[in-house]
């Protein structure tokens, strides 16, 4: 299973996501709140470096890097539609050289020849496969700065749940409360998280991170399922 394939659902159709956001299904809105409280507590605000892998349209991290700008930003992500929007919301970050790339994460986090001071992924690593998050982990210790950040906000299974019983709980929540998404699109992304999703235990990518020399993580934020993750070489804020 490439990128690619577990995102087809939104290279599609943008609007389908943003719809899901819009009501708050995952927790967008107490997440990225604590994404930028997360960020405001760098000591290099304003010159900081940062990737975003999987941005989407941004709408979300745009508002957090108002707050706390970095000094170059670089988004990448496989929909060309959520870059155009991206474009919109990152318009007037102040002081940023702003470049949008059309492309898969993790190829893009392998390939960089930068250096990061943070690296910022939302809703997107769950779609690779085990191999693959340790082939990014690998890729993430190999270009990010000495102290710097990976944050990392994703869908996050409780210890020894199995991935049928996540799943089973997951659409059952999706079926039950996301009632304002119309039926046929609610279906194809119930559809979607049954074919794609492939999130591990927090220990799982604790241990992924270790070995790729990111020693410190905790657990920033938790909205069921649904966690932001810090991992450093050593310390944490």
């Amino acid at each position: 299973m490439t990128s690619a394939e577990s995102t087809t659902i939104f290279t599609r159709s943008w609007s389908l996501y943003d719809l899901i956001t819009e009501h708050n299904y995952m927790f967008h809105q107490e997440i990225y709140a604590g994404v930028g409280r997360l960020l405001g507590l760098r000591e290099d605000v304003g010159r900081y470096r940062l990737l975003d892998l999987g941005c989407g349209n941004a709408r979300f991290l745009a508002p957090c890097l108002q707050q706390s700008p970095p000094a170059i930003y670089e988004g990448v992500d496989l929909s060309e539609a959520a870059l155009t929007e991206a474009r919109g919301y990152l318009a007037d970050l102040p002081g940023s050289g702003v470049t949008l790339t059309q492309g898969d994460l993790l190829e893009a986090v392998e390939v960089t020849s930068k250096t990061w001071d943070a690296i910022f992924t939302g809703f997107a690593v769950h779609h690779l496969s085990s191999a693959d998050k340790a082939r990014f982990f690998q890729a993430v210790g190999r270009c990010l700065a000495e102290s710097g950040w990976l944050i990392l906000v994703d869908v996050v299974r409780e210890e020894n749940q199995s991935r049928e019983e996540y799943l089973d709980g997951y659409l059952k929540c999706m079926r039950d409360t996301w009632r304002k998404i119309p039926p046929d699109q609610l279906e194809e992304a119930c559809m979607h998280v049954y074919d794609h999703d492939y999130p591990e235990y927090f220990s799982t990518l604790q241990e992924m991170a270790a070995a790729s020399g990111l020693q410190a993580s905790r657990i920033v934020n938790q909205y069921e399922q649904h966690q932001t993750l810090l991992f450093t070489r050593s310390s944490l804020p």
